[in-house]
């Protein structure tokens, strides 16, 4: 028989709801950081650099980066790993220093 984490613990799935990505539906659960709704849709890169453009994405998944940095809901220079979906979030790629006034 195979067993899973979950069904260790006797854990159930938790409430799901959706997030958009660049317009683009996600299924979310709670609990979910937005960066663990991008990796579970196979997203891998959200961001781009400064200079160069170049992509970028999770790297230590803790906070202590800034690689993570998305625009949700209109507030650019959020930290996908930290920062948790809520029900119709709206997350954008981050372009250099965002799009808002709030830049970095």
């Amino acid at each position: 028989m195979r067993r899973s984490p979950r069904s260790l613990v006797g854990g159930s799935p938790a409430a799901a709801y959706e997030i958009t990505f660049d317009g683009r539906e996600l299924p979310a659960q709670e609990g979910q950081s937005v960066a663990a709704v991008l990796w579970g849709a196979g997203i891998l890169a959200w961001r781009t650099t400064r200079e160069g453009g170049a992509p970028r994405g999770a790297f230590c998944g803790i906070g202590s980066c800034y690689d993570c940095l998305v625009t949700v809901n209109g507030l650019p220079n959020q930290r996908a790993c930290l920062v948790p979906a809520r029900p119709g979030d709206a997350v954008t790629t981050q372009e250099g220093t965002g799009r808002a006034d709030l830049t970095v």
